[in-house]
């Protein structure tokens, strides 16, 4: 199931990158993991860094992606985020945590949400 699992997320991040630089937005940063957690996609929309969590979900039953998303994940990114800039000795002016919540029927294409601005 794990394996399942980690396909529909890469999937999902995939799908949610495309949509995302469709839109404008320049990929910094795909799955960039330390030892406090991973942010999923890190963009750059203008003069703002744009930290993205993905989620996934297969038909239309269970949570809303958005459910996952607590204050404490918010934090979490933030925190994240910060370390990433000094990491990659990037000072962006404003970070925002956006969302994109790709729906991934049993047929047809996937359906993408995009939510900006959590944080």
């Amino acid at each position: 199931m794990t394996q399942e699992r980690n396909a529909l997320g890469a999937y999902g991040e995939r799908v949610a990158q495309a949509h995302l630089v469709a839109a404008g937005l320049e990929l910094l940063d795909r799955n960039w993991r330390c030892s406090e957690g991973e942010l999923d996609l890190v963009l750059r929309e203008g003069d703002v860094l744009v930290v993205c969590e993905v989620k996934t979900r297969t038909g239309e039953g269970g949570a809303a992606p958005h459910e996952a998303i607590t204050a404490a994940k918010l934090d979490r990114l933030l925190r994240l985020a910060e370390r990433w800039q000094v990491e990659q000795g990037v000072r962006a002016p404003e970070v925002r945590i956006d969302l994109v919540a790709v729906h991934h029927p049993r047929r047809g294409a996937a359906r993408v949400e995009h939510v900006r601005g959590l944080v």
